[in-house]
């Protein structure tokens, strides 16, 4: 198995039948058989499925209903985004089927502020030349920074 060096750009594909649902650029920290653990910053290339998109430049929620739709229907189309505003920090051992994601805001006199955990359910990953493949569950967990609730 390849390990990634740190720093490295590497590309996370969520693939469903075989298609990218979704492509986002992450930068490697560490890469151990403990975890493959990277980052998303702002600014970092990203494509998303049409309507997430269109749902997220919109503010309208209900049109993201219409890519699960086009997922059951094995038809969506990607379109190019870019990452904002939060700084995530992303923590998958190799055999969970689920990462640890730590979302940190812009917060005024700090450089940032933990804003919340997130566990994302998905599948085991696939390494690739360039990167790696999930798949995300569509099933996750809030938790406060503190851990309280």
């Amino acid at each position: 198995m390849r390990y990634f060096d740190v720093g490295e750009t590497v590309v996370r594909r969520d693939v469903y039948r075989g298609q990218a649902w979704s492509e986002q650029a992450l930068r490697v920290v560490a890469d151990t058989d403990m975890a493959l653990v990277t980052a998303c910053c702002p600014g970092a290339e990203a494509c998303w499925r049409a309507h997430y998109v269109k749902a997220h430049t919109e503010s309208d929620r209900a049109v993201g209903t219409e890519a699960f739709e086009a997922m059951a229907a094995g038809e969506w189309e990607l379109a190019p985004g870019v990452w904002q505003d939060i700084q995530l920090l992303l923590w998958k051992p190799p055999t969970a089927w689920f990462s640890i994601n730590a979302f940190f805001a812009p917060d005024p006199g700090y450089p940032h502020r933990l804003r919340n955990w997130y566990v994302n359910f998905e599948h085991l990953i696939t390494r690739t030349i360039g990167g790696f493949d999930t798949f995300d569950r569509a099933l996750n967990l809030l938790i406060e920074p503190d851990l309280t609730r």
